[in-house]
């Protein structure tokens, strides 16, 4: 599709043309949207880091035990199972806009059952509510933006909403430092009570709206978003023939079972091992238990948290400027290859530890190996698997493409979170050998099977993965 087409011009010229499409598209709804859309990921980052800075609170305040908090920080990924399963028939049932109210609705909710919870239940109920709320808010959040987006904004606005996850990581990493932990939770519901009221004025997606048959909306919402002295009939007029095209393809093929067809093999592989491969790695074990790797190597969990914070939000930012820079593979390649490194010296560091060789520098070690881990993550492996299934799959198995590899996503951290306490417990060394293993392999796999992607068409893309 010739909107699709993405070459690659020279840094200044890209950094002028980026510049004046955010000035041509900041009108007051695209502004909301893009906000609102985002939030998303932001809650995503707060309530993915929630439960690193206050494990040892929570149980003893509770009296939890390993098994209770266990089963706290898995239980929000059987939520993110729940709502990857849902997510794309609530949002083409009701719409974005009303699947965004049902999701900070949820937000709220779990929150509170947290901040308020005097039994093990409650705890759980809340934590569940959220995972099935940032599952739906996985998928709903970039496809919001997306659809709104100007086409060639697109990949920078979607870059950005992995930097907001990010920023929640770390917004709550340095408040739970100084925060108790029910205090922290009351906190973590602000963000999604402030965006609902911005509900009011966000526009409905125009390609929503031409889905569902109310075509004579979507030039109204795209004057909303474009500004109301700007030419959109090019645009609507597109989006309006694209969607009666897609209507009139529609056919008994078009399930979920027609993405494991054999032409389709090797895109699947790639977007599911991609994006499999950070919680396979480790991602859900350093993210909900941080505290115990400081604790366990004699890091204060103040300065590791803080440290952690700053270079994750550093690196976030560093990713979305390089990735069409530099190219997908080769920050893909970067980046794995730091949380090699990362989970490798945070073997060793327990290992120093367990043989009370090298005690002074141990700690020290374990920090620099935690932080290399994140910022490593947020630089490439945080965003560049969910731009890269975005890429691969054509519009017929998108949606299922989608779903498949929120599943994977989903159940691959609910193993790593649910059993990474009893692995701790069995062998600290050993558990982060297994991380740095999968992470190596992780490594191979993308230097021998992943394409660049950077500056190709949609079409050049998906015929790379066509056999």
């Amino acid at each position: 599709m010739a909107e699709e087409v993405s070459l690659l011009s020279s840094p200044s010229e890209s950094s002028t043309s980026l510049l004046s499409e955010i000035s041509n598209a900041s009108t007051r709804a695209f502004v909301l949207a893009f906000t609102v859309g985002s939030c998303g990921a932001f809650a995503f980052g707060c309530i993915i880091g929630y439960s690193a800075p206050t494990q040892s609170s929570i149980m003893k305040d509770l009296n939890l035990s390993i098994a209770d908090y266990s089963l706290f920080g898995s239980i929000l990924t059987v939520g993110l199972i729940l709502g990857a399963l849902i997510c794309g028939k609530l949002t083409d049932l009701v719409g974005r806009v009303y699947t965004i109210w049902i999701t900070n609705i949820l937000f709220v909710i779990g929150w509170f059952a947290i901040a308020f919870a005097k039994a093990v239940w409650l705890l759980d109920l809340g934590r569940l509510l959220q995972g099935i709320s940032i599952g739906i808010s996985a998928y709903l959040g970039p496809v919001y933006i997306t659809e709104i987006a100007p086409r060639k904004l697109r990949g920078a606005a979607c870059s950005m909403s992995q930097l907001f996850t990010g920023v929640g990581i770390s917004v709550v990493y340095a408040l739970g430092t100084v925060v108790a932990w029910r205090n922290l939770a009351i906190l973590g519901s602000i963000p999604s009570l402030m965006i609902l009221p911005l509900l009011f004025f966000i526009p409905e997606s125009p390609r929503w709206l031409a889905k569902v048959g109310r075509e004579k909306e979507v030039e109204d919402i795209l004057l909303r978003l474009r500004g109301e002295n700007s030419d959109v009939s090019d645009e609507a007029g597109e989006i309006l023939a694209y969607t009666e095209h897609v209507k009139h393809q529609g056919d008994g093929d078009r399930g979920f079972l027609k993405l494991f067809q054999r032409k389709y093999a090797f895109s699947l592989t790639i977007g599911v091992v991609l994006i499999a491969l950070p919680q396979l790695g480790g991602l859900s074990g350093y993210s909900f238990y941080t505290e115990s790797i400081f604790i366990s190597t004699g890091v204060s969990s103040d300065v590791g948290f803080i440290s952690t914070s700053i270079v994750q939000m550093l690196a976030g930012v560093l990713g979305t400027v390089l990735v069409d820079v530099s190219g997908r593979r080769s920050l893909l390649l970067v980046s794995q290859a730091g949380m090699f490194l990362g989970c490798l010296a945070t073997a060793i560091s327990f290992f120093l530890k367990e043989n009370h060789c090298w005690e002074t520098g141990t700690p020290m070690l374990a920090l620099i190996s935690v932080t290399l881990y994140f910022g490593s993550y947020g630089l490439g492996m945080g965003s560049i698997p969910s731009i890269i299934a975005s890429e691969i799959y054509p519009v017929d198995v998108k949606g299922a493409a989608g779903t498949m590899c929120g599943l994977v996503s989903s159940i691959s951290s609910w193993l790593v979170a649910y059993s990474f306490s009893f692995l701790f417990q069995w062998s600290t060394t050993g558990t982060f050998l297994m991380f740095t293993t999968v992470t190596g392999i992780g490594f191979v796999f993308i230097a021998k099977l992943v394409p660049e992607t950077k500056g190709k068409s949609l079409e050049e893309i998906q015929s790379l993965f066509s056999f």
